[in-house]
């Protein structure tokens, strides 16, 4: 018994340990991010007219546990990881139409890809996934070198011509990224589940509203109880790669593997496959569009002003040490500010991941954004697009009545606000293994 009781002490630390290492390499990542994005000068959201502005002073944090706006910093004390109260059987749905929850998920090292990096390319996974690319027009775009534009110059002058969104926000008819009526913010977190989720979804119960959560495959595996309670709250949940790569820096057969996993392993936990994504850091272009719908799923990304302002409140750079609490406040309130001077709704990049970005959300963000005047409307991504929750997911979504070529809808024109909303679900009738839905035109 001796024995057998270090040997689990000894795979529970190594467990941990795994895990602390990931969330160590992630920071480093995302450090190495900022420092490319600093050199890339990219647009950040500029306070609107006088006029235009509703001005709050800076509220308490709603919790006694949350620390001072000042003390949300890079290297701040961690808090400790609450785990999910609520327990769900197999056999439970979590909507109308909804397919069975399985059994308890069980994680098994070698039925999966090492956490946080890039899945490899030769297993029988790919191979098969890489059939729902066939009969499809993926475009030849060479890979970009890291994601940013500061490292690849010449991708960037040509990136109009790529739909680049990383360099100059090129989009495309099927990004979706704003909600069609005004004042509709499409809440969204990205990057859990994490240890510090649960803080999250219990402010979000208690302010009874809904999020869309984008969730990394690495992280589903990892805490598959905190994506169950997600999910069966009813908050929305879509896909955001394995390992949180910029996907314009790999191949057509890496990006495959990072959506093919998360795919899989959110139907290991929940048993419904999203037909939504959202590119790691928005980096995306024409050919990794192409794969992402082939695969089906409709990208998903945020808000940009007219003047190219990009609507992210910057709680990542927090625990990267580049923003502080006050700044990605202040961010944050010049975003609703703008919000207020468009003629569509919006959608916000926060994230889940580290406790800096939880806590300033449940702290402050979110408690700001409620008292919000002009009154706000707080809902999920794929509420705000009206779309019932059936479509989704895969398994239950039954409007397949519009297919559209993807080859025409991954290289179409140039988005606006209301046609990047103006979509609907559809299933292309090119795939040869794979049913893939995409948006088309919402009735």
């Amino acid at each position: 018994m001796k024995i057998q009781a270090l040997v689990l002490v000894s795979a529970l630390q190594l467990v941990a340990a795994r895990a602390s290492d990931s969330h160590a390499r992630r920071a480093q990542r995302l450090a190495n991010r900022a420092d490319a994005d600093v050199a890339a000068a990219t647009t950040s959201i500029s306070t609107p007219p006088a006029a235009a502005t509703t001005s709050f002073s800076t509220p308490a944090a709603t919790y006694t546990t949350i620390p001072p706006l000042e003390s949300i910093t890079s290297g701040m004390p961690t808090r400790v990881e609450i785990q999910p109260t609520a327990t769900y059987t197999a056999g439970a749905t979590a909507f109308s139409g909804a397919p069975p929850l399985p059994t308890p998920f069980v994680f098994v090292k070698t039925d999966w890809p090492d956490w946080d990096h890039v899945p490899p390319v030769d297993s029988a996974e790919v191979a098969e996934w890489m059939k729902e690319l066939d009969g499809i027009n993926v475009p030849n775009i060479t890979t970009t070198q890291d994601g940013t534009c500061a490292a690849d110059p010449a991708a960037a002058a040509d990136a109009a011509n790529r739909g680049w969104w990383t360099c100059g926000g090129h989009t495309r008819d099927t990004d979706v990224t704003a909600c069609p009526n005004k004042l509709d913010w499409g809440v969204s977190f990205d990057d859990g589940p994490s240890p510090y989720t649960q803080y999250l979804l219990d402010f979000l119960d208690e302010a009874k509203f809904k999020a869309t959560f984008f969730v990394v495959g690495s992280r589903v595996v990892e805490r598959p109880k905190v994506l169950v309670e997600e999910y069966m709250k009813g908050h929305e949940i879509s896909v955001h790669t394995w390992s949180h790569r910029p996907l314009t820096s790999l191949t057509n057969e890496q990006i495959v593997a990072e959506l093919g996993w998360t795919r899989k392993a959110i139907k290991a936990v929940l048993g419904v496959t999203p037909t939504t994504m959202r590119p790691p850091f928005g980096d995306i272009d024409d050919r990794v569009r192409a794969i992402t719908l082939a695969m089906g799923m409709v990208p998903i990304m945020w808000s940009r002003t007219p003047a190219g302002g990009v609507f992210d409140t910057n709680d990542w750079r927090i625990p990267a040490g580049y923003v502080k609490g006050p700044e990605s406040f202040e961010t944050f309130k010049n975003i609703l500010s703008n919000a207020t001077t468009m003629d569509t709704g919006f959608i916000v990049l926060e994230h889940d991941l580290y406790e800096a970005s939880v806590d300033i959300g449940v702290g402050y963000t979110l408690p700001y954004a409620i008292q919000f005047q002009p009154k706000l409307n707080l809902i999920p991504i794929g509420q705000c697009m009206k779309k019932p929750v059936t479509d989704l997911y895969l398994e239950s979504n039954t409007n397949k009545t519009f297919p559209v070529s993807m080859n025409a809808t991954a290289t179409g024109g140039k988005n606006s606000a209301a046609s990047a909303m103006d979509v609907r679900f559809a299933f292309s009738s090119t795939l040869v293994a794979a049913v893939a839905a995409v948006f088309v035109g919402l009735l």
